[in-house]
């Protein structure tokens, strides 16, 4: 999921910003780093639910814990980033993720299933430290009339990590000619290395912006005299029907990737015996929202985002639709193109949300990044609705919430103020 949590508006002490060129790429790292993570959750959740024989409700736990961390950390991470500064937060937060990592390696010693939670807790509160603390620094680094197009690289970076990582956990996670003849014991350690890599990754990419002489940056509401005024984001509903919008489209988007393994297991699918086997298609559905983002950047340029939003939400409904109703390749092909429908979500819902909010912008942003814990909530719904009706006919509880994305492209979005 590439989604982004902004910090306000910033500005540089530097009079240039040029020559950020080797910071600019670093920064973009982590932006691939936290989709890669975010999207190996997808193949966790299929192997731990085999290992300690979890229900579908039991095992989206992991999101659940996960995304719960960007309810819990965003705000005191806000408080950190103010605090320490933006390029302390970034290390801080890598250090963090690290740790989280790190826990993998006894959680499996332990063959504990709440120890994985508790790692995936503190690996998701570095990635939200991260995300407070990287996004003022990709908008700085260079002119300000071609920040959207910095933002929209990293964006596309992010998406690269969820289309990588499936092949990463495939390979080194679900690999069936290890796992074949192995214990349960056996197939939790296959964890273990794969998160002791990322987490000296994550600790080299520490090292480096601890060196690296970035930008000064301070908070632009520091220097508000109309911060305090009269008034709330809340007063505005499209604002507050946009937080719903967010939290409807992050649940049904972690949602769907989140069953897609065990899904194209149940499917009859010639070639797909396999978790494995599976597991390597979910990078169709995170590569679609890639793909997807470079076309809408160029289609949006035409067309109105509450329309461009309202189609591709009609669209997931009809290809929920048809992966419900039909079964083999025909099902899998249409759950993995809802992928595609996803790609211009995030921002679009954001982007109208916060129109017209003036001063309340900053409060009104901090509210939709709260939103985003429907990926903790949603997914567990499901969960529970695939335990008792089936996993094809769960994907019923997605189709609600792209009808309510549907509304608010065409209605939901107006500008209203109470």
């Amino acid at each position: 999921m590439a989604s982004s949590l902004p910090s306000g508006s910033v500005q540089t002490s530097n009079a240039s910003n040029s020559g950020y060129g080797f910071a600019l790429t670093s920064l973009t790292s982590l932006f691939f780093m936290w989709g890669f993570i975010t999207c190996l959750n997808d193949i966790l959740i299929p192997h731990l639910k085999g290992i300690f024989d979890l229900s579908y409700a039991q095992a989206m736990l992991v999101q659940f814990c996960f995304f719960g961390a960007y309810f819990i950390v965003s705000i005191p991470a806000g408080m950190l980033v103010k605090k320490v500064g933006y390029q302390r937060g970034i290390v801080a937060g890598l250090i963090v993720a690290a740790l989280g990592c790190l826990l993998f390696y006894p959680a499996a010693s332990m063959h504990s299933y709440p120890v994985f939670l508790f790692a995936l807790f503190v690996l998701a509160s570095g990635v939200t430290i991260l995300q407070v603390s990287a996004n003022p620094y990709v908008s700085c680094l260079g002119r300000p009339e071609t920040a959207s197009s910095r933002l929209t690289l990293t964006q596309a970076f992010n998406s690269l990590g969820t289309t990588v990582a499936p092949f990463f956990g495939a390979w080194f996670i679900l690999n069936e000619a290890v796992l074949a003849t192995a214990s349960a014991q056996e197939k939790a350690a296959s964890v273990q290395m794969p998160y002791v890599g990322l987490a000296a990754a994550f600790l080299v990419l520490a090292a480096i912006f601890a060196w690296l002489k970035l930008p000064h940056i301070e908070d632009e509401q520091e220097h508000d005299t109309t911060s305090n005024a009269v008034g709330s984001a809340w007063g505005y509903s499209h604002l507050v029907l946009g937080a719903v919008g967010i939290f409807v489209y992050v649940g049904a988007e972690v949602a769907i990737g989140s069953f897609l393994v065990n899904y194209f297991h149940e499917l009859d699918i010639k070639g797909l015996e396999t978790e494995s086997q599976a597991a390597k298609y979910i990078a169709y559905y995170w590569g679609g929202a890639m793909v997807g983002r470079f076309i809408g950047g160029v289609a949006m340029q035409k067309i109105a985002g509450g329309k461009a939003l309202a189609f591709n939400a009609v669209a997931a409904i009809v290809l929920l639709a048809i992966t419900i109703t039909q079964d083999g390749e025909v099902a899998m092909w249409s759950i993995l193109l809802v992928g595609l429908c996803n790609s211009i979500m995030f921002p679009t819902i954001f982007s109208l949300a916060v129109t017209g909010l003036g001063r309340h912008t900053s409060q009104g942003s901090g509210i939709l990044c709260l939103a985003i814990v429907g990926g903790a909530i949603i997914p567990v719904v499901q969960g529970l609705l695939a335990d008792s009706i089936g996993v094809q006919l769960s994907f019923v509880l997605p189709i609600f919430c792209y009808a309510f994305i549907a509304y608010y492209g065409l209605k939901g979005s107006v500008p209203k103020h109470a």
